[in-house]
């Protein structure tokens, strides 16, 4: 079809908008017209359109969007835009920021200094990790009371709260620092894990090409009061997926060494009978700039509350 007539079709199309909102017109307009042109170069059939239509509608009730989003890029391509915009404002340095995923519950248990992860259900099979660090400003001096909230997988590749199996919280805590900015955790090893099978995320990753795995990772959120908030992860070094990640998450900085502890003084002072693993990991967070893009994502996020759990 010749580019004049679908020009012709969107300005009728546009013509009948009366009020609304100014910005979600632009944007909504732009996709529109993107996607005409699209239909129009790939010559895509009325069959071929529904079978999207219906794609969409059931990647939404199979609550895939969470996935599909990072696997397509968009939540990386979001965080590439955000570091432009904070180098542009000469806000350099500090954690590189990777993306958040799907699998945030609000309301973690609190602790100050030190947290347990992992309710010891999987100890037998697990390897035990310790984390530790500092949080620091940009000129590294400590963060003191700045909230770490961390969450990661168990040894099946699944979290707690969208795994039924698994007890609340299980390997998510918020932990204070100390008046030295240090935090630490002990938990296992987590694994890394795939996209459900033949589900919508997996349909599209096969006909693009593509698998459907992250590897071995830690969530953090890094926040404190007049810092901007550092949204992160760690890879564990040695996953085979490491730089091969479906979402498109890992990056330089981010990949700190594991360190296995086999010394018997230092296993008995962790209370253990059995080698560990340590991480040493230091996050450096930005002070807030007030001119500088938001750092904190509006997004709905799940949440496990008091009166939820009572009824459970």
């Amino acid at each position: 079809m010749e580019r004049s007539k679908i020009d012709e079709f969107l300005k009728v199309m546009e013509s009948t908008e009366k009020g609304g909102n100014e910005r979600v017109k632009q944007i909504v307009n732009r996709i529109v017209k993107d996607l005409f042109y699209a239909i129009d170069d790939f010559n895509v059939t009325p069959d071929e359109f529904w079978t999207a239509i219906n794609y969409l509608t059931e990647a939404g009730q199979n609550q895939e969007w969470g996935l599909i989003a990072p696997g397509l890029g968009f939540e990386h391509f979001l965080d590439m835009r955000l570091d432009e915009e904070e180098e542009k404002l000469g806000i350099k340095g500090g954690t590189p920021r990777t993306i958040e995923g799907p699998l945030y519950v609000a309301g973690a248990p609190e602790e100050y200094g030190f947290a347990r992860l992992d309710d010891g259900t999987e100890l037998d099979e697990a390897e035990i990790v310790f984390m530790q660090g500092q949080v620091k400003d940009e000129n590294g001096n400590p963060v003191a009371n700045a909230r770490v909230e961390v969450w990661h997988a168990n040894l099946k590749g699944n979290y707690s709260y969208f795994d039924s199996s698994q007890s609340d919280f299980n390997l998510r805590r918020s932990i204070i620092t100390d008046e030295n900015g240090r935090y630490q955790f002990r938990s296992i090893m987590p694994s890394g894990y795939s996209v459900p099978p033949k589900g919508s995320t997996e349909i599209l990753l096969d006909a693009l090409g593509r698998h459907g795995h992250r590897p071995a990772h830690i969530h953090f959120f890094i926040s404190a009061e007049g810092f901007r908030k550092l949204t992160t992860q760690i890879n564990i070094e040695g996953d085979p997926y490491l730089w091969d990640d479906f979402a498109f998450a890992s990056r330089e900085g981010l990949v700190p060494a594991v360190t296995k502890i086999t010394d018997e003084k230092l296993i008995a002072g962790k209370e253990l009978d059995q080698p560990y693993s340590s991480i040493d990991f230091d996050f450096s967070i930005q002070r807030e700039h007030q001119t500088g893009p938001k750092a904190i994502v509006e997004r709905k996020r799940a949440e496990l509350v008091e009166s939820k759990r009572a009824a459970m």
